[in-house]
């Protein structure tokens, strides 16, 4: 809800993607606060892949002939107030993600009820919104059929799906058809941290950005520039980078560490019980003295 109110007070498009690309740096940041630790390498390839996006944003934005400045004709005042409220969303966002991971790891991982009371007690902060949500549902409602002429839909459409489609407001369809895709969007977030970390989370995050950049420069005819090409080496050079030293590497020095902590625990329980083989020797010979 903060992310989008903060379109509200004149915060432009390209602000909003800086500021979103960094997700994983203060995930990384809320991780720690929290007493996680992290690699250089963890660290070096989340800085890498947030100069990726940010790059594959900006040459976005010029092949689609859009302006990257950040400058805004609204009063500072308005800009600085839209600028805090996004940034305590990404705060929020980051802690709420950590706190999540470390829920997870106390009680089970349980991502279709984090699913449904996360939503379920985030309805009554809507309440002070209803107002502005009715006049949009209005204006939604009021907006022309999909298409009235149900005879030129396909044969193999359903008639009663295509009666439905022609008579219902084109707005409500394409607010029913973005209600989906975010259910199944969010569906797979929950799923994912309910079987990684949140700073992997926030990287499949950015991949996917960069993956639907790719898409609508591939889709509105247009051609990869060098920057893109540029951003996307960075970031899924960076993501598996990531990948492999937190799947990898760093499981595989825990196991090496952990193998030879119970060789030393081993040794040195030999050794206690030599010493007491000694002492027992030791008192036989006394005895046989």
């Amino acid at each position: 809800m903060l992310n989008n109110w903060a379109f509200a007070f004149s915060i432009s498009v390209p602000v909003h993607i800086i500021l979103r690309s960094f997700g994983s740096v203060t995930t990384m940041i809320a991780g720690s606060i929290r007493g996680k630790r992290y690699s250089r390498l963890q660290v070096a390839s989340v800085a890498l892949l947030t100069v990726g996006v940010l790059v594959s944003a900006w040459a976005d934005s010029e092949g689609k002939g859009k302006s990257m400045t950040i400058e805004t004709k609204t009063s500072t005042s308005e800009f600085t107030t839209g600028l805090s409220i996004l940034m305590l969303a990404q705060l929020l966002s980051a802690y709420m993600g950590a706190y999540v991971e470390d829920t997870y790891a106390s009680y089970g991982a349980s991502w279709t009820e984090n699913l449904f009371y996360s939503h379920f007690l985030s309805l009554p902060f809507f309440l002070p919104l209803s107002g502005p949500m009715r006049r949009q549902w209005t204006r939604l409602a009021s907006t022309p059929a999909l298409d009235r002429d149900v005879a030129t839909w396909p044969s193999s459409t359903n008639p009663v799906l295509a009666e439905l489609l022609s008579t219902t407001p084109r707005g409500l369809v394409f607010l029913l058809i973005n209600a989906t895709t975010q259910l199944a969007c969010i569906s797979g977030v929950n799923l994912l941290s309910a079987k990684s970390s949140a700073v992997t989370v926030t990287i499949v995050l950015n991949i996917r950005k960069l993956v639907s950049f790719m898409l609508s420069t591939w889709l509105f005819g247009h051609e990869l520039s060098t920057k893109m090409l540029l951003g996307s080496t960075l970031v899924f050079g960076s993501g598996a980078l990531y990948g492999w030293e937190t799947s990898w590497r760093l499981p595989r020095v825990r196991k090496q560490s952990t193998s030879r902590g119970g060789e030393n625990a081993k040794i040195a329980n030999g050794g206690v019980m030599g010493g007491g083989t000694t002492k027992q020797s030791n008192g036989t010979l006394r005895k046989q003295a």
